[in-house]
């Protein structure tokens, strides 16, 4: 009786420490990991749309990381795998600038782009957009 507890404990805090502790479900199905101390992924469950990957990094810039609405959020690294799950495809942000890229390019492309940014604000109003399609 005594070994299976501990063998369940065991499996329970196995299980536990397996997750990153700094990892969140995001709204609409997008899960953001922390990479290292200044860099996080967002990661798509199941959209895949560019503006609930800018929604997902504003609420782990805001409840994870503390950020104020003002602070920018810049996209580190684009489509991409997951350094921190595996899964084929995430985004990296970070609230601090990304070194060696130009923050100052204000050319118009499609997806992510290294050194693009949003506000907190701004990205948190992407959250409340409907999408006309699937």
């Amino acid at each position: 009786m005594v070994m299976k507890k501990i063998v369940t404990c065991a499996a329970l805090a196995a299980i536990t420490l397996s997750v990153p502790m700094t990892a969140s479900a995001a709204r609409y199905g997008f899960q953001t990991v922390a990479v290292n101390n200044s860099v996080f992924e967002v990661i798509p469950r199941s959209r895949r749309d560019a503006d609930g990957y800018w929604c997902a990094a504003a609420d782990f810039a805001r409840r994870t990381l503390g950020a104020g609405w003002q602070q920018p959020i810049y996209v580190v690294r684009g489509y991409g795998p997951s350094e921190a799950t595996g899964r084929r495809t995430a985004v990296q942000f970070s609230i601090t600038p990304p070194k060696g890229v130009d923050l100052n390019n204000n050319t118009i492309s499609v997806g992510f782009k290294a050194g693009q940014s949003r506000s907190v604000q701004s990205a948190n109003g992407l959250c409340n957009r409907r999408q006309i399609f699937d």
